[in-house]
């Protein structure tokens, strides 16, 4: 019996998971979460959030990070994680800032402008509906697009934050332009950890009007690893094989870490996180000389404590904590 992998082609969550079984070659089933499939996805789910992950033991899984570090240690090769473990930090550290971080250049961007809106709210409404007429689409398309442009806060998005969302978005995907101008993937020869998290919201922002516009013009390099991601299955499987030395990968992978983590994600996690633990309804930080001003979020503080047991526990790597603290990133760490 194989692995059941419940789903949708519109949540980076979903397709992040999916693009980890092709390339980890586990026999899965890929099933769209319609509305024809919901009752058997409702007898599994804990939570109404995709994906969900069916193993053959008959566990039901969900949250996409704790997915694959549940299926990598069930079927450890070939491995996500780079071998050497400074990059191996470096990988987590991406993969986090891409389902953090990412998600809000891809919610914010989705839900702006009436071009995105419409293509979103459609696809997602045919997902729904598949067997569906074009007028149930267009109804269902409409209350989509009104709640979803209605939560956008919960990102952070809101006319304040828009600037710096956008700014940190065209700013990254110049520096992964020069990042992957070597290589295939963020690492080197095969996709990491931080591949999986950072590329499940550049895809979907790929496939959206106004971003995807701009990738496309702007970036062909990343566009490319953008599509290798969806079946990675052909990159090196064995052993080390495939790996870049940091002397190779930091040059170019350290601008990116210092303006996305440490100038952004980690400042913003870390007052979310104080946010939570003071109870308070909104909290204000300066990122990157601007002020950004949300409700907290509960998850978000969850994953950075992970994070930071993460470093914990690879406190000591010199190699490691030099990087961290050239890009920004080890004082919001080493707490």
């Amino acid at each position: 019996m194989s692995y059941r992998i419940y789903g949708a082609e519109e949540s980076p969550y979903s397709v992040k998971v999916r693009s980890y079984f092709r390339y980890k070659g586990i026999e899965h089933e890929w099933i769209v979460r319609s509305q024809a499939r919901i009752a058997e996805f409702q007898e599994l789910a804990k939570l109404p959030l995709i994906p969900l992950v069916a193993t053959p033991q008959g566990d039901a899984l969900q949250d996409s990070t704790p997915i694959l570090e549940r299926i990598e240690a069930a079927h450890p090769e070939p491995s996500i994680h780079p071998s050497d473990p400074a990059l191996a930090f470096l990988s987590a550290l991406v993969e986090e800032l891409g389902d953090e971080w990412g998600n809000k250049w891809m919610f914010h961007l989705r839900w702006k402008a009436p071009a995105d809106q419409r293509s979103a709210s459609h696809r997602i409404a045919r997902t729904l509906q598949p067997d569906a007429d074009d007028d149930a689409i267009e109804a269902t398309a409409a209350g989509i697009a009104k709640r979803m442009t209605g939560r956008v806060w919960f990102v952070g998005s809101s006319p304040q934050t828009a600037p710096a969302i956008e700014a940190s978005f065209e700013e990254a995907v110049a520096q992964l332009e020069a990042h992957l101008g070597a290589r295939d993937y963020l690492f080197g020869a095969r996709p990491s950890f931080g591949d999986f998290g950072l590329w499940g919201q550049m895809y979907e922002l790929w496939t959206d009007p106004t971003p995807g516009a701009l990738l496309r013009e702007r970036a062909p390099r990343t566009c490319a690893w953008i599509e290798r991601m969806l079946d990675p299955s052909a990159a090196p499987r064995d052993g080390a094989h495939g790996w870049e030395e940091a002397s190779a990968l930091l040059p170019t992978l350290e601008p990116f870490l210092a303006r996305q983590a440490g100038a952004r994600f980690l400042p913003w996690s870390d007052a979310n996180a104080r946010a939570i633990a003071s109870a308070a309804e909104e909290f204000t930080v300066e990122l990157d000389g601007r002020s950004w001003t949300q409700k907290p979020q509960k998850y978000h503080a969850r994953s950075l404590a992970a994070l930071r047991e993460r470093h914990a526990k690879a406190r000591g790597d010199a190699a490691l904590d030099a990087v961290l603290e050239r890009t920004g990133c080890l004082r919001w760490l080493a707490v």
